[in-house]
């Protein structure tokens, strides 16, 4: 996993600020799943590529972010058009169960897929005493 895709998308193209949109924001459609050592997301974003999917842990609550920009092809004009662009965004609290340090991220056909190690309980062991 690379480093761009823990960033959130600046559409601005400046630093350290966040831009603002004026088109529609909506909840991707997300499925939850639990395994034996992970818990698995996965967040329907069409037409979302790795470029333009941030994720962000800020305390407990893991935020998702996508963008989809409308697909103008050079030298053609559109004459008919359903895709527009739009935002993606959806936040989750996370229980200490899970290993914020191992989180994995990718997407593919416009579904990401995180998947949250659960945290190895703390094991109970015994403390030897010494002398002095």
């Amino acid at each position: 996993m690379t480093e761009k895709n823990l960033q959130r998308p600046n559409p601005t193209g400046l630093e350290g600020a966040e831009g603002t949109r004026e088109r529609p924001s909506v909840a991707p459609r997300t499925d939850i799943y639990e395994n034996g050592d992970n818990i698995v997301l996965l967040a329907d974003m069409p037409g979302v590529d790795e470029d333009h999917v941030g994720i962000t842990l800020e305390k407990d609550v893991l935020t998702i972010e996508g963008a989809l920009y409308s697909d103008e092809r050079s030298g053609h004009e559109l004459a008919y058009g359903e895709r527009r662009a739009r935002d993606f965004r959806r936040s989750f609290t996370l229980s200490n169960e899970i290993d914020r340090n191992k989180i994995s991220a990718s997407v593919k056909h416009g579904v990401l897929r995180l998947t949250l190690p659960k945290a190895e309980p703390a094991k109970a062991r015994r403390i030897k005493v010494r002398a002095g």
